[in-house]
């Protein structure tokens, strides 16, 4: 006799065992505390407002306890070991009913709970470490500020135009003078770019310590040629270092007998960068020393003026003056007693 088999029941069961499995999945929630989770200022704020946690624009929460299944727990979990997933949120301080200038007490459980990511992982936040954050609100006010240009070092650039020249942008109240200038800032290649034809780049403004602001519209920069860009500056403080052979180091002493001649200020022509780079050079002149040299009662010789070979190399610094030549002899230093 054949049994007939009740696919009925079969699929009832099975049913009623998923949702068993599923509802103590549910019900076993268990807890991850995630730590050093930022809240950063969202770039969708309104211009006119400076919106900061005490000036700056990213700030951390210590810890935070999500909630949730099991299962979930534990694949939000492998995702923050294996860096899949990053917990990061962003502060719209109009959503939050910050739209006026002043300081306000963030509460920071009610502002994750409402995350769309978080709710996205099916979690929920239990606490957080802390629970208030003060948030700075202030208002801007639309000036015009003259654009300025500099390199990747934060040396000023002449420009042989800028247009426009000035930009308006939202700045604190009390910003005046100097502070009223937009940057730009140019890499080498751009500035070799803008010797041939004009570059469009846009002007910033830095609010405070990693707060950046751009403009809302893009200036157009030609620089002047290179030959136009050297300036005639005089070194007033150099340093003079010696090059010996093997031969003759720790044998003899040099002594220069011009030796304020030779260390005198020394006029060059450069670019501010190459000069600046110049100066910090640990010696500016060299002399250098043959072994032959110990055979004189008095060499002469041109000294070397230790410009930055990469400087050098673009034509940016030259000597403006005829180079000094060192006057200067070599003394047997005593023998070390016994």
């Amino acid at each position: 006799m054949q049994t007939k088999v009740k696919y009925g029941k079969i699929a009832i069961v099975i049913f009623i065992t998923v949702l068993i499995w599923v509802w103590a999945d549910l019900a076993l929630d268990e807890k991850l505390s995630v730590s050093n989770v930022p809240v950063t200022v969202a770039k969708s704020t309104n211009p006119a407002l400076w919106v900061s946690f005490g000036e700056q624009p990213t700030v951390s929460i210590g810890n935070i306890v999500l909630k949730g299944p099991a299962s979930r727990i534990t694949d939000v979990k492998r995702k923050l070991n294996a860096g899949w997933l990053i917990l990061e949120f962003f502060l719209d301080a109009q959503q939050e009913g910050m739209v006026n200038a002043g300081e306000y007490n963030l509460d920071v459980l009610s502002f994750l709970r409402k995350s769309d990511q978080i709710k996205q992982l099916g979690l929920t936040v239990e606490s957080c470490d802390p629970d208030k954050l003060t948030v700075k609100i202030v208002e801007l006010f639309k000036k015009p500020l003259s654009v300025r240009c500099f390199d990747e070092g934060k040396i000023p650039l002449e420009a042989e135009s800028i247009e426009p020249s000035k930009v308006e942008m939202f700045v604190p109240e009390y910003w005046g003078g100097e502070k009223l200038t937009a940057e730009v800032k140019l890499a080498r290649r751009e500035i070799e770019q803008a010797r041939v034809s004009a570059i469009e780049k846009t002007p910033s403004i830095e609010l405070a310590a990693g707060q950046r602001r751009d403009a809302a519209t893009a200036v157009k920069i030609k620089m002047p040629p290179a030959e136009d860009v050297l300036k005639n500056y005089t070194i007033t403080r150099a340093t003079m270092g010696f090059s010996l052979g093997e031969n003759l180091q720790g044998k003899y002493k040099v002594e220069i007998t011009n030796l304020n001649e030779v260390i005198s200020p020394i006029a060059v022509k450069a670019t501010p960068q190459a000069k600046q780079a110049y100066e910090g050079t640990r010696y500016q002149v060299i002399l250098e020393i043959d072994d032959e040299d110990v055979k004189s009662e008095e060499s002469r010789r041109e000294v070397v003026y230790n410009f930055p070979p990469e400087f050098v190399r673009k034509g940016e610094i030259v000597l403006n003056q005829p180079p000094v030549q060192a006057r200067f002899k070599l003394t047997p230093l005593s023998a070390t007693p016994p």
